[in-house]
């Protein structure tokens, strides 16, 4: 079985390209679904049919799996049976013919303007922490850049004096523009926090947790979970949920569906076509609301 999981690693590293984030989540997944076989029985993927497909999604329906991570933990599955059909471990993909019926798309939360400032005046800036956190969600609004990209930042990666940020990832390489009130919050966490809390494991790492090591993507969604709860904003909120306000707001202030595009690293426009829906919406509503006939008749 570890034979398997090694040679899918290598499939997807090699074969594939794809990059860690994706590698973890696929290897995850894959792990979950032979970890359901053994628990029936089987624990041999090899012996797996259309039928067993079925029963695991099922078995995800009833753990109240959300609709996305069932949709992400197939595609991670057909692609796991894909490596073993072309290894020859396989004669056939049976998570090919399995096709999962498409609820309604929801769109991201945004926040609103007050709700950003709510957000960004929890942390405690006179402690360690707080610095910190106030650094991390303020750079995340200023620039839209992933979780994921936010915590693999080198100290190297800002510019404090021109305010730029570059941002490296496994799709490409970007830089972008920080306001002043981001960089002031950067500036004093290097200052006063991280040349205090770093360590040699720490390395060239931006944000570090309070042993002074690399602080991890699940870290960080702890602690934006943390403030979300303290400023007691009911929206449903993600690290991600900044990054999309971030771009609703430039879109919404007047800035170019291109220019938001190469700020957020996104490799097709339609990615980023989104924001304009929501922009729509967002404007429909305020019309429905607010104009002084659109409730008649």
């Amino acid at each position: 079985m570890k034979d398997f999981c090694f040679g899918f690693s290598e499939y997807l590293v090699n074969q594939k390209s794809v990059s860690a984030n994706t590698l973890e989540s696929y290897m995850r997944d894959v792990e979950h679904f032979i970890f359901y076989l053994s628990e029936k029985g089987t624990g041999d993927p090899v012996s797996a049919d259309t039928e067993t497909m079925k029963s695991y999604i099922e078995d995800m329906k009833r753990n109240k799996k959300s609709e996305a991570t069932i949709t992400r933990n197939l595609a991670s599955i057909r692609c796991f049976y894909q490596y073993m059909v072309l290894s020859g471990f396989a004669s056939a993909n049976p998570a090919k013919s399995i096709r999962l019926k498409k609820g309604e798309k929801k769109f991201p939360q945004i926040l609103n303007g007050k709700e950003i400032e709510l957000l960004l005046s929890q942390p405690n800036i006179q402690e360690a922490k707080g610095c910190r956190d106030k650094a991390m969600l303020e750079l995340l609004y200023a620039t839209g850049i992933r979780a994921s990209e936010l915590v693999d930042l080198d100290i190297g990666s800002i510019s404090l004096s021109t305010g730029m940020l570059r941002c490296c990832s496994d799709r490409n390489e970007r830089v972008i523009p920080v306001y002043p009130t981001a960089i002031s919050a950067i500036s004093d966490y290097i200052a006063r926090v991280r040349s205090q809390i770093i360590t040699p494991a720490g390395g060239q790492a931006l944000f570090v947790n309070l042993n002074g090591r690399r602080l991890t993507r699940q870290g960080f969604w702890k602690i934006v979970k943390g403030y979300a709860e303290q400023a007691k904003i009911v929206k449903e909120i993600t690290p991600h949920t900044l990054r999309h306000s971030f771009a609703l707001h430039l879109l919404e202030n007047g800035a170019e569906l291109k220019d938001i595009q190469a700020m957020l690293g996104h490799a097709d426009i339609s990615s980023t076509q989104i924001y304009v829906h929501l922009l729509n919406d967002h404007y429909k509503e305020v019309y429905n609301q607010c104009h002084p006939r659109a409730k008649l008749g």
